[in-house]
């Protein structure tokens, strides 16, 4: 499913309820450029096998509602980008979500702004629930919460980052 949707700029709302995902490895940049979109419920999904979530969500700058709910990401080892420029989220609870396996988390909710986005558009992710990460394999945290100056606060005490080499802005 890499790419399925990418940049369906026009694409204002979808229903996968039927989707059957339980044999994907990859939903790398599924929905990257899908600047239209404004909920996504993904709670159908089954991520069982899901190894590259890297951009899935990158550059949906209108997605405001995002249902993860479901998401088993016991064997993800990338989600470099995953919320990357997601500018209308103003809360992701990721709880639920198992970073046992994951390598690479650059720019994972980075607001990198190019100079190029519509006007009025700012970062609103106000808050992040990362209480279940376990960062003990990540190599790379570049970029990690870039420009993410709506952030209320940010608990990262359970973050090991004894592995980590690149934490370029942070």
């Amino acid at each position: 499913m890499a790419y399925m949707f990418s940049n369906a700029s026009q694409l204002k709302s979808l229903n996968l309820d039927k989707f059957n995902t339980q044999n994907v490895t990859t939903m790398e940049r599924m929905f990257q450029g899908c600047q239209n979109i404004e909920e996504l419920d993904l709670s159908k999904f089954n991520t069982e096998k899901v190894i590259n979530m890297g951009g899935m969500f990158s550059d949906c700058q209108k997605l405001a509602k995002l249902n993860l709910s479901s998401f088993n990401t016991a064997n993800v080892e990338n989600m470099s980008s995953m919320f990357n420029r997601c500018f209308a989220l103003t809360k992701l609870d990721l709880s639920n979500f198992n970073t046992e396996k994951v390598e690479d988390m650059n720019s994972m909710f980075s607001m990198r702004m190019w100079g190029w986005e519509p006007e009025g558009t700012t970062p609103k992710l106000e808050s992040i629930n990362l209480s279940s990460f376990n960062t003990a394999n990540v190599t790379d945290m570049a970029a990690m919460f870039y420009n993410c100056g709506a952030l209320k606060s940010l608990d990262l005490s359970s973050f090991n980052t004894e592995k980590v080499y690149n934490m370029n802005e942070m």
